[in-house]
Parts: C-alpha cells; sequence; structure tokens
C-alpha cells in the first residue's frame, strides 16, 4: 500500500472543528479553541454547538459537517471537538476515500475515523481533540505543532514500564482500545500485519480490559503485530481491589508474546502526546522507548 501524507500547515492556515461524536462543554471547547485560534485560522459550522441525546445532534448534522470537512481541498486540517461516542454511525456515510490531502486531529472515539483511514493509507494525528487540548501544557501544544508543520521525525517518547522486551519496527496504528475492538469483523478495521499497535483507554475496570484483550485475542490480532505500545488507562482502577489495571494488563502483554512497553505519556490523561498513525516507528521495549522514523506531514 502506497501512503499518504497530509499537507504540512502553516500558521494562519484554515482549519475545520467538527464534532462527529459526543456533544462538548462550551467552557473547556473555547479554551481550546483560543490555542488554535492563536495558531491557525478555525472554522466551523454554526450547529457545531447543538446536542441530540449523547450526540452532538443528528446524525445528518455530524456526517455533513464531516464530509464537508474531509472533502474541502482549501483547509489543512480537521480538529475534533471531542471523542465521546458516534463516529461509528456515521461511517457507510462518509466520503473517506476522496478525504483531501488533510491532517485529521482526534482521540478516543475518534479512533474509528483513524483506523478505516489507515485502511485507505492515510496517516492521520492521534492527538487531543478541542475540548482536551486547552488543558495540555504548553510542550505537548508545541509538540503537535511540529508534528503538523514539519516533516522531520518528531522527537521520541517514553514510556515507563517494560512488559515484554524486545525491539520492533512497524507502522503505527491502533488507538483507543474499546472502540478498536468494536470494529473487528467490519470492513472499517485495517490489515494489522507487522504494525505496531497502540491501545489506550478510560473508564475501563480491570475485568473489562481483560474481555476486551481477549477478544482481540481470539480475533488473532496479537498473532498479526510486530509490537505493543500501551498508553495511559485513566480511571481503571478496581475500589478496593488488590490488583491494578496495570497488573492485568501486564500479564495479557506476557501472554500475548510481542514486544510491549507501558506507561507513554498518550491518551485521556495530561500530557496527552500527539503521535502520527500509519508512519514507521521504532518500539524498544526494553528501554520502554518509542522513536519514529519520519515525519507526520508531506516534505
Amino acid at each position: 500500500m502506497r501512503w499518504l501524507k497530509p499537507l504540512p500547515l502553516r500558521p494562519r492556515d484554515t482549519v475545520h472543528i467538527v464534532a462527529p461524536a459526543g456533544p462538548f462543554d462550551p467552557p473547556t471547547f473555547e479554551t481550546g479553541l483560543g490555542v488554535l485560534g492563536r495558531r491557525y485560522s478555525p472554522t466551523y459550522q454554526p450547529d457545531l454547538y447543538e446536542s441530540w441525546r449523547y450526540l452532538a445532534g443528528p446524525d445528518a448534522r455530524r456526517g455533513a459537517e464531516l464530509s464537508r470537512a474531509l472533502t474541502d481541498p482549501n483547509a489543512r486540517a480537521i480538529f475534533c471537538a471531542r471523542g465521546g461516542y458516534g463516529v461509528m454511525r456515521l461511517l457507510p456515510s462518509l466520503p473517506l476515500a476522496d478525504m483531501a490531502p488533510t491532517a485529521l486531529v482526534g482521540f478516543s472515539d475518534i479512533t474509528a475515523l483513524h483506523l478505516p483511514l489507515q485502511g485507505l493509507g492515510r496517516v492521520t494525528i492521534h492527538g487531543p481533540v478541542v475540548t482536551h487540548l486547552g488543558t495540555q501544557p504548553p510542550e505537548v501544544q508545541e509538540y503537535l505543532f511540529r508534528l503538523l508543520e514539519s516533516p522531520e521525525a518528531p522527537p521520541p517518547l517514553q514510556g515507563t514500564a517494560t512488559y515484554v522486551p524486545g525491539i520492533a519496527e512497524g507502522r503505527l496504528l491502533g488507538g483507543n482500545l474499546s472502540v478498536l475492538s468494536r470494529l473487528l469483523g467490519t470492513p472499517y478495521m485495517p490489515p494489522l500485519d507487522g504494525a505496531i499497535l497502540l491501545l489506550e483507554d478510560v473508564g475501563e475496570r480491570p475485568y473489562r480490559l481483560d474481555r476486551i484483550w481477549t477478544h482481540l485475542l481470539l480475533a488473532g490480532v496479537f498473532d498479526k503485530v510486530s509490537g505493543l505500545v500501551l498508553g495511559q488507562f485513566t480511571d481503571c482502577e478496581q475500589k478496593g481491589a488488590p490488583y491494578s489495571s496495570a497488573d492485568v494488563l501486564r500479564s495479557l502483554a506476557e501472554e500475548a508474546g510481542v514486544p510491549c512497553a507501558a506507561g507513554f505519556p498518550i491518551g485521556h490523561d495530561i500530557p496527552n502526546y500527539p503521535v502520527a498513525l500509519g508512519t514507521q516507528v521504532r518500539l524498544d521495549a526494553s528501554a520502554a522507548r518509542l522513536t519514529f522514523l519520519e515525519g507526520a506531514v508531506q516534505a
């Protein structure tokens, strides 16, 4: 497969803000929007603030908004307002194959966009949504801007623990564990052969992590990937339990048997460093170090 990177951004470039998943908190959104507005020229539809049940408006609203952004050749990036839930509902109607060379930025439920785009050979950015961006320290914001603007490989990221030692190279794929598991068996799951698989999650108790992980195991995921990068598993503890989510994940990783390091600053916590999905990386699990072998945007 020939992979296509987005065009690099420049200060004051037009960027779309979309809300394809859940509704968002206006004050935290506007804080993040301010961060983007000091660097680029954000644009969004007036109905972005809509809310319907647990979604940012009906499917028709969210799908039309996202479709316009995906195919707009005049914008250089698409920033998602929030995760939550809702992207999966839009997938059959989206013009993913017609996407402009635009950088898509988001995480959590936005994994449901990242994965099918990786299946089409598109590089996208697993990084803070707008409501999360304003809470991130300046070094994370600057790391994001560098990733979007420079064709050079970004600095490596350091984890905190080795679960299975070893070294592996491949394309970085993945994102949110729960969302990824829901796309197994659908046409929106990309091939994982030889991939370095990134996984993170929030609010899943250890037994749920075990169940989701075991689903991936039974589906043959860990027979295909070359390595595992575990980010943050936020609010995933069982109150009063004599074990932690990290204990459970370590055991599961050992059973999977591929190089695995954990504790990378990627996910629902602070800091949440952005990474380019679809790019070549080297995982030194023994040193808990993730090295990026190429940049996220075109030269």
